[in-house]
């Protein structure tokens, strides 16, 4: 089956993009995967997992993603698509581009900020970085154009 891939990060732009993904699905006959890649466990010197209190805002913080993710498939499941929400754990642009490796998805749509370029030269961007290494074609939903 043909596959859109929507990268999501729970922000404003995020119902704009699962929408956009579903809406082509429909007329492609694809289904959606939704993708949220969560943020890698942090790094402490001297634990080699942490604090028990940081393991556990973690796990609550993985909890509300999981969530956040299942409300997003019965969204796009309401409208007779098929979907599946995927919760990955790592460095974003790379698990993204790993992922749609993995999926070899049509297109892949994801969202944009617009933050402006000062700071992505200063932080990076996300869609940035995954428009400069897809191997597939990319749709970009512009927060502003859904506000």
């Amino acid at each position: 089956m043909n596959t859109i891939l929507a990268l999501v990060d729970f922000s404003d732009v995020t119902d704009a993009v699962v929408e956009q993904a579903a809406s082509m699905a429909k007329g492609l006959e694809a289904e959606v995967v939704i993708l949220h890649v969560a943020e890698p466990d942090p790094d402490f010197v001297g634990y080699e997992a942490g604090p028990q209190t940081v393991r556990n805002t973690m796990a609550e913080h993985f909890r509300d993603e999981h969530r956040s993710l299942r409300h997003l498939e019965d969204k796009v499941k309401a409208q007779g698509v098929a979907v599946t929400g995927l919760l990955v754990q790592g460095p974003t642009v790379e698990k993204c581009l790993a992922e749609a490796a993995r999926l070899q998805p049509l297109v892949m749509v994801i969202g944009s900020h617009g933050h402006g370029l000062l700071r992505d030269l200063l932080v990076g961007s996300v869609t940035e970085g995954v428009l400069r290494k897809a191997a597939c074609p990319v749709l970009v939903v512009p927060v502003r154009a859904w506000e």
